[in-house]
């Protein structure tokens, strides 16, 4: 399942998807690196429909607050994984993550690139 919002304008698309290596952006429109991060949300696909729909919406909300910086976002319900590609900005990876957490405390930073 993809969780994809990367500008304010698109519209959230729930999709089967390819692999991940293969749809992630890895340098924005100027051709800047991207910095991105994987969070994990144990058990998150065992929950009901509907609450894993809430995810989804507070997801879509918190990441459409960062609608400026956010250039993909995966959400992957097989494996109970979230990532995030973003625009570089000093914290930016650690802020999205801490926001992120702190919508949907289950929600774990696992990793996070960060290259000039």
């Amino acid at each position: 399942m993809e969780l994809s919002q990367p500008r304010q304008d698109k519209m959230l698309r729930l999709s089967p998807a390819e692999p991940l290596w293969q749809r992630v952006p890895t340098h924005d429109e100027q051709g800047c690196l991207l910095g991105d991060f994987m969070m994990i949300i144990p058990r998150l696909n065992g929950l009901p429909s509907g609450k894993i729909q809430d995810v989804i919406r507070k997801l879509e909300a918190l990441l459409g607050l960062y609608h400026e910086s956010v250039v993909f976002a995966d959400l992957n319900l097989k494996l109970n994984v979230l990532w995030v590609s973003h625009k570089q900005r000093h914290g930016i990876g650690l802020e999205l993550a801490a926001a992120i957490h702190t919508c949907i405390p289950e929600a774990k930073l696992v990793a996070q690139r960060y290259e000039q």
